[in-house]
C-alpha cells in the first residue's frame, strides 16, 4: 500500500498462490500510522486493479470509508480525459514495484523464512521512504 507519491505505507507477505483480495484487510491494517478521518472535503482513495473485483473488497473499502477506484473485470480502459487535474493512479504502484526491484536481494526470493523476507521488505521500504522524504525537503 502506498501514498499518492508511491511511498510505501504498509505491506503483507503472502504466497504467490494467494489471491490479492484475500489479504486486503491485513494490508490496510499493516499501515503503522493512524489515518486521518475521511470527510467529503478530504476523501481518502483506494485504487485497486481488476483482481479485486469481488464483493469483499468493496465492503472493506466501504467499512473503512475509502473512495474505491476499481475497474470491473471485462471493462476496457477508458480514454484519458482531457481534464487538467486528472492524475492516473495505477502507475504509483508500478513505480513502487520498480523501486523494490532495485534491491537485488528482493528481486529473487532466496530467504527460506517468511520473517527474514518480510524484514528485508521493511528495510527496503524504509530506505525508499527515507529517499523520498529527503527529496521533499
Amino acid at each position: 500500500m502506498t501514498d499518492g507519491r508511491g511511498v510505501p505505507l504498509g505491506l503483507v507477505v503472502a504466497g504467490a498462490n494467494v489471491l490479492d483480495y484475500k489479504v486486503l484487510t491485513e494490508t490496510l491494517e499493516s499501515i503503522p500510522v493512524l489515518r486521518p478521518t475521511p470527510s467529503p472535503e478530504h476523501p481518502q482513495h483506494l485504487c485497486l486493479d481488476k483482481g479485486y473485483d469481488y464483493d469483499g473488497p468493496r465492503q472493506i473499502a466501504y467499512d473503512a470509508r475509502l473512495t474505491l477506484h476499481l475497474r470491473r473485470r471485462g471493462e476496457e480502459a477508458k480514454p484519458t480525459p482531457e481534464h487538467p487535474h486528472y492524475k492516473p493512479r495505477r502507475w504509483v504502484v508500478e513505480r513502487l514495484h520498480s523501486w523494490i526491484n532495485r534491491f537485488r536481494r528482493l528481486l529473487v526470493r532466496w530467504e527460506k523464512y517468511e520473517e527474514t523476507y518480510e524484514a528485508m521488505l521493511h528495510f527496503a521500504c524504509g530506505i525508499i521512504a527515507w529517499e523520498q522524504a529527503s527529496l521533499l525537503g
